[in-house]
């Protein structure tokens, strides 16, 4: 199999894909070899490294989820301390690449020199195995993988022009560092079951799922809707309930093929009357101040910024699910809270802003 040079090793492997138990044998045998890894993919190439000698050419098909995450970062240091990454491929579809292998997840094949030194990086695309629209880009390896990133996220680039969040305008900002602080919502609706109410009453509060937000911003209740719009708030409830205040919240899933992966959506708090405190339901992630609600500035700048173009952009480099994690989120870089603030003042100025706008403005940020 050829295409366009993709594969230049001697030898490609398909590794097996399973999850390894913390205390199970083969985890400690890979632990006594040096290699902490939860799945057998990454563990069979963390090993085909080891064993490889100097300038050997190790090519893998394997789930993109080892791009980031706390999970795999042992397993990407393992392997960016003894190989240097020659070639990255990902294909745009999950269902047709391998089709007949029924293999749900997004892949990427890699190739990886053992002993290299660590230089320009080929990314290729395909939509599938015919490879009849591949396109292929170099990037320098600090564009793969990041030198100020601990983490060391390895992202798939699938264009040679930088995003607008690489440029230097302060998007170098941890959470930390703004104070504020990301969760997933608290409320499994499953294990709270006999709380939950198809509508609020006089003895419940708000419960928020993803289908309470769209790009028009929350409704809520919502008659008829297949989840419950309320949670009675009691001694066992209130220990997950949040008060009611201004919140930035992002959708935990999303399809592959939607537009977007980051959906931010802002809670006004006005939309709950005089309800005290908010529930919110597990299916999404919520920025707030030690679990308390924002400044509306804050609140609305957050949305803006997490929805431009860019991060998104930035976000799906090296998040090859369709799960936005709330360490995802946590990991990420953001303006300086002034900066947000400012964003937040000029979208309660602006009202109903597009996409365009809101791409434009973040080019303007200052310090």
């Amino acid at each position: 199999m050829n295409a366009a040079g993709l594969y230049t090793a001697s030898g490609c492997v398909r590794p097996p894909y399973k999850k390894i138990s913390s205390h199970s044998a083969y985890r400690l045998a890979l632990r006594r070899v040096g290699i902490e890894t939860v799945n057998l993919y990454s563990a069979f190439v963390a090993l085909a490294v080891a064993e490889a000698a100097s300038g050997g050419q190790i090519v893998a098909i394997i789930p993109r989820s080892f791009c980031n995450g706390p999970y795999y970062r042992p397993f990407r240091d393992f392997i960016l301390e003894r190989a240097a990454i020659r070639h990255l491929h990902l294909f745009e579809s999950r269902s047709k690449a391998f089709k007949d292998d029924e293999v749900l997840q997004e892949n990427i094949i890699i190739r990886l020199e053992r002993g290299g030194l660590k230089g320009p990086v080929t990314v290729s695309t395909s939509t599938d195995d015919t490879f009849s629209d591949f396109v292929t880009h170099e990037h320098p390896f600090d564009r793969i993988v990041f030198p100020d990133d601990p983490e060391g996220f390895i992202h798939v680039l699938t264009s040679p022009s930088r995003s607008a969040i690489e440029l230097p305008f302060g998007v170098r900002h941890t959470l930390a560092d703004l104070g504020l602080k990301v969760s997933t919502g608290p409320v499994v609706d499953f294990r709270l079951q006999a709380h939950l109410r198809d509508m609020p009453g006089s003895d419940t509060v708000p419960l928020l799922y993803p289908a309470h937000f769209s790009s028009n911003g929350a409704t809520w209740p919502i008659e008829g809707m297949k989840k419950p719009n309320a949670i009675e708030r009691n001694a066992d409830t209130e220990k997950w309930l949040y008060p009611n205040g201004f919140y930035c919240v992002v959708r935990r899933f999303s399809s592959k093929e939607e537009k977007r992966r980051i959906m931010a959506s802002v809670v006004e708090p006005w939309i709950f009357g005089e309800a005290p405190m908010l529930g919110f339901e597990n299916h999404l992630n919520l920025f707030h101040e030690n679990k308390r609600g924002l400044s509306e500035r804050l609140a609305r700048g957050l949305a803006v910024f997490l929805n431009t173009t860019a991060v998104d952009e930035y976000f799906r480099r090296f998040n090859g699910h369709t799960q936005v994690n709330a360490t995802d989120l946590k990991l990420m870089k953001y303006p300086s809270r002034d900066a947000l603030i400012q964003l937040g003042e000029w979208a309660m100025q602006h009202g109903t802003l597009t996409q365009d706008q809101i791409d434009a403005k973040l080019g303007t940020l200052t310090e």
